[in-house]
């Protein structure tokens, strides 16, 4: 079938997916071809800006001395110094919780070996462990970066989601999104788009329109 433009499929996607008394994600499903998705290099692990943000508010915490954690107050969603961090780390359950409610994590570069030894076992599986920024720095514009970002993992599936917006965006801006995913996805993969057996978009409840 021949391309449609990504206006025309969020359209259609927000149109079948019917109204809700919540504001839906809208995302993207890939589905891969031809690649052997047991050699790391073939999968998908990016941080992808959105130039249009993701609709809804993103969470964003960091590791660090007071001095760099005193330059992201009142950006950072969270800031846990040396000293907290193993009280952070102590009750198993909360920092599942908290863990789950952050979209990421950053860390001044010094702090990573006991960021990994405390809290590796969780934050490794579900793809968080901590962005290194650099001792003294001042992490401010990534964190506003990153508000405004997703994570995309394929790890070993052939399939996979992405979010690219939420429903109350206009359609224009989430295609936006998703051209801007899809191009870095196509960039990361061995034989680009020829890796890339169909993509559709939907909202989280919603009928999938094909997009590719």
């Amino acid at each position: 079938m021949p391309d449609r433009s990504s206006v025309e499929v969020v359209t259609e996607a927000l149109q079948k997916g019917g109204e809700r008394k919540f504001s839906e994600t809208v995302e993207i499903s890939v589905n891969l071809k031809d690649l052997d998705l047991t050699v790391p290099k073939n999968r998908i692990e990016e941080e992808i800006p959105l130039p249009n943000g993701r609709g809804k508010a993103v969470k964003v915490a960091v590791f660090g001395s007071p001095e760099l954690l005193q330059k992201v107050k009142g950006v950072a969603d969270l800031t846990v110094s040396p000293a907290e961090l193993d009280e952070f780390a102590k009750d198993k359950k909360a920092t599942k919780r908290t863990v789950s409610s952050i979209d990421f994590f950053l860390a001044e570069a010094p702090l990573m070996p006991t960021i990994g030894k405390r809290l590796g076992v969780v934050l490794g599986p579900r793809g968080k462990m901590p962005r290194p920024v650099p001792p003294g720095s001042d992490p401010t514009n990534l964190v506003n970066a990153l508000k405004r970002s997703i994570r995309v993992r394929s790890k070993g599936n052939r399939t996979f989601h992405a979010p690219v917006g939420t429903r109350s965006m206009p359609p224009e801006k989430i295609a936006q999104n998703v051209d801007a995913v899809l191009s870095r996805i196509v960039g990361k993969l061995e034989r680009g788009r020829t890796n890339i057996e169909s993509v559709y978009v939907k909202t989280s409840m919603g009928p999938a329109v094909r997009l590719w």
